[in-house]
């Protein structure tokens, strides 16, 4: 890896040092007379502040002291309130922007959200504004570019957002899109009378774990000469797929990408309401509905939030340190290559990208048995075509084993 700016691995003593240095920089409900907070800490007849297990429990200290971080610190004016904590929140902005996807130092701003479907809907939300304020579009002007892959958190933008969606069909073994059928799509949608596209693309599919293939999606957008903003949607590959593809496009890097989901609570094991949304400096602005008596004002969709949550995900990036971050990948990486090995040697058909640690195989190779006893998802509940395997940190080569001996034995009984 490279030399990282922001993103160094710290001892315990550290992160509690840091954090509940953070705190103390906070309010204090309990000793200050604050008396326009419409909120305190946690209820103390059900959580006790008292507890003597707290003194060295940084995150559920957080949590019981109850910092809001409503609005994007990164734009320097915020609540003064939890002023601790929002650096903290800072920090970890930059560690994503920067150390892990490659962009330069404070030229991002961005936000702990509720998830990576928050974080698409900002995006979107931030393009249509923008389209309308700058381009004087309108709604009907604008429409949603992504895969027949993606998330259906685009469904969910176009729906609130008003806005028109437009899917690249994707090969069915291999996932992936290609330049002629971007460029039928973005004709047809132009014939409609399309005029700005919102482009997602797919770093890692929650499926499939495939990735977009983005220069493809650059080509026949240049080519048609429409007028873009593209998205990348890491909500799964953020905290994985920029570890294990070195020669990644997709990074701040790239001048045609203006912002990224990723979603903590996946890869990076954070508790569930833990997404990131992070964008080039003077875009987020759009988003601004103008709330005066939020100090800063409020460009997120999300409005307040749990600090608790951003200072999670830092003490784990902190905790393992970009290094043992690799580490962790590498071991993934391993396990999953160890399970395709076996897979081909069962000759059951699946599909997986050589840098995700998802496979999912052909529906017609598991029996319903096999599928219900492991908890394997497929990709519609009512007509599977797929099943797939995430290998996470809890997925070990004992379980996978488990799994490999079942489909033998099925695949046994349906021959004899």
């Amino acid at each position: 890896m490279a030399i990282t700016q922001f993103w160094k691995k710290k001892s315990q003593e550290e992160i509690e040092e840091i954090v509940f240095g953070a705190l103390d920089a906070n309010i204090n409900y309990q000793n200050q007379v604050i008396l326009g907070i419409p909120a305190s800490y946690l209820d103390g007849q059900v959580f006790n502040q008292d507890a003597s297990f707290l003194k060295n429990a940084p995150f559920i200290s957080t949590l019981v002291q109850n910092p809001n971080h409503i609005g994007c610190h990164t734009l320097g004016h915020s609540e003064p309130f939890f002023q601790g904590t929002q650096n903290i929140e800072k920090d970890l902005i930059e560690i994503c922007a920067v150390d892990i996807l490659k962009g330069k130092a404070y030229e991002q701003d961005g936000y702990v959200a509720s998830g990576g479907t928050e974080a698409n809907i900002q995006a979107i939300w931030v393009y249509r504004n923008y389209f309308i304020n700058e381009k004087k579009a309108k709604a009907e002007d604008i429409c949603i570019l992504c895969s027949e892959d993606s998330h259906y958190s685009m469904d969910k933008a176009a729906n609130l957002l008003t806005l028109d969606i437009r899917k690249v069909p994707v090969d069915f073994n291999t996932r992936s899109v290609n330049e002629l059928e971007i460029t039928e799509v973005i004709e047809k949608a132009k014939q409609d009378g399309k005029k700005h596209f919102i482009v997602v693309c797919n770093m890692m599919t929650t499926m499939f774990g495939s990735v977009d293939n983005i220069d493809a999606y650059t080509n026949a957008l240049t080519e048609a000469k429409v007028d873009y903003n593209l998205h990348i949607d890491g909500a799964y590959g953020g905290f994985y797929y920029p570890f294990t593809d070195e020669k990644s496009k997709l990074t701040f890097e790239n001048k045609h990408i203006t912002s990224f989901t990723l979603d903590a609570h996946k890869m990076a094991q954070a508790p569930y309401g833990t997404g990131i949304f992070l964008i080039r400096k003077g875009w987020i602005q759009n988003a601004n509905t103008k709330a005066s008596y939020v100090e800063g004002e409020d460009f997120t969709l999300i409005g307040s939030r749990s600090g608790a949550n951003a200072v999670a995900v830092w003490m784990i990036l902190s905790k393992n340190g970009p290094h043992g971050w690799f580490e962790k990948t590498y071991i993934l990486q391993k396990r999953t290559e160890w399970m395709c090995q076996n897979l081909k040697s069962l000759d059951i058909a699946f599909y997986r990208h050589p840098c995700s640690n998802i496979i999912t195989m052909r529906a017609e190779h598991v029996h319903p048995e096999v599928a219900n006893r492991f908890g394997l998802v497929p990709d519609n509940h009512n007509d599977p075509k797929w099943f797939k395997i995430v290998i996470m940190e809890h997925v070990t080569i004992e379980k996978l084993s488990l799994l490999i001996e079942d489909l033998k034995l099925k695949t046994k009984i349906e021959l004899s």
